[in-house]
């Protein structure tokens, strides 16, 4: 009754094929997009936009980057941190060097620079894959990691190795700096994630992310097939990383506002964006974001209720989140491998059928 496709008539492929070929669907997500960018704005306070908004919106750009390369592709990635901290760094020595380059402009650059250098570490995957893959990328993330933190150049000969973003304005409005207003980085952020979460869902569709799933699932009948393996998992991997990229260059210069290489976007980083996409669902766009809304609001509701209502300490807290972690991601391997978006789509399956039995 309320999620029927009776009565929707296509009337060409393109029609089909479209983004959200079921009205509902098309209707849900505009409503989506107007609370996200009328209403939250306007009801939200600075907790909200520092501390849950600006930070899912965040992770969430880097979920969908390795979503491309390991839920898409099938090539396992642990260095998300480290090609995150490459976005950063990217972003911080454009701003400093160039202070009257358009913030987007510089955002896309350090995406392109680390497309650069996920390409460089991704041509182990043409020879490895699996857990051998993890390992290379694993030592990609130590690698990058201690560059930044060893050569001063990075960090502009920094006595204390500590990047900061400068102020930069857009249209007159203050988007990085001290002074920026949390709703304005918010704003800011949410029209960067939602065009890139456009574009990869385009990208994903299309012939090239078809490509990315043939080799994921057989990757030797892909060749056979006329697949390349060389073109399509460097291509995987500049993709992925170039999201991964501007999902640092936001975390370091919108959300942090300044960083440190070892704090910021150490291995813990990497593992959590990897729990992201498992949880939230592997190989779907929607997925990385019910993973980064989920571990983004886990960790806040557990301290609420263990530290503010039951009066534990922080540490506790933190425990039980590491604890509950594990837990999750072992029942979602077992249970719905397919995470979060696997169940909302059996939800969208049984409204289709409702009030009838399933």
């Amino acid at each position: 009754m309320f999620y029927r496709e009776a009565g929707q008539f296509k009337t060409s492929y393109a029609a089909d094929q479209g983004l959200f070929p079921i009205i509902q669907d098309r209707w849900f997500v505009i409503a989506l997009l107007v609370v996200a960018f009328v209403v939250v704005p306007l009801v939200g306070n600075d907790y909200w936009f520092n501390a849950l908004l600006t930070p899912f919106l965040v992770y969430a750009m880097a979920a969908i980057g390795l979503n491309i390369l390991a839920g898409y592709c099938g090539q396992l990635s642990l260095g998300t941190g480290g090609f995150m901290a490459v976005g950063a760094y990217s972003t911080y020595k454009l701003m400093t060097a160039f202070p009257e380059l358009n913030l987007i402009v510089i955002m896309v650059l350090s995406g392109g620079i680390t497309a650069a250098v996920g390409i460089l570490f991704g041509i182990p995957s043409l020879r490895i894959k699996g857990f051998y893959l993890a390992v290379a990328t694993l030592a990609a993330q130590f690698f990058i990691v201690w560059l930044f933190n060893k050569v001063p150049w990075f960090f502009n000969y920094s006595a204390s190795g500590q990047i900061s973003a400068p102020p930069s304005e857009m249209f007159g409005i203050q988007i990085t700096g001290a002074a920026a207003d949390p709703a304005v980085t918010y704003f800011f952020t949410l029209c960067i994630v939602t065009v890139f979460a456009f574009v990869a869902k385009n990208l994903v569709r299309g012939r090239k992310g078809r490509s990315w799933m043939a080799i994921r699932d057989m990757d030797i009948a892909a060749e056979i097939i006329g697949i390349r393996p060389l073109l399509t998992k460097l291509t995987a991997f500049a993709v992925s990383s170039f999201f991964v990229g501007i999902a640092g260059a936001l975390m370091f210069a919108v959300w942090l506002g300044s960083a440190e290489v070892t704090e910021a976007f150490g291995i813990d980083q990497s593992f959590l964006v990897l729990f992201m996409i498992i949880i939230g669902g592997l190989g779907s766009i929607m997925g990385s974001f019910f993973g980064a809304a989920f571990m983004t609001v886990l960790p806040i509701f557990l301290k609420n209720l263990f530290v503010d209502v039951m009066g534990f300490g922080t540490g506790f807290a933190e425990h039980v989140q590491i604890t509950l972690m594990g837990v999750l991601i072992i029942f979602f391997l077992i249970v719905e491998p397919h995470g979060l978006a696997r169940l909302w789509q059996i939800g969208k399956e049984k409204l289709r059928l409702w009030p009838f039995p399933y």
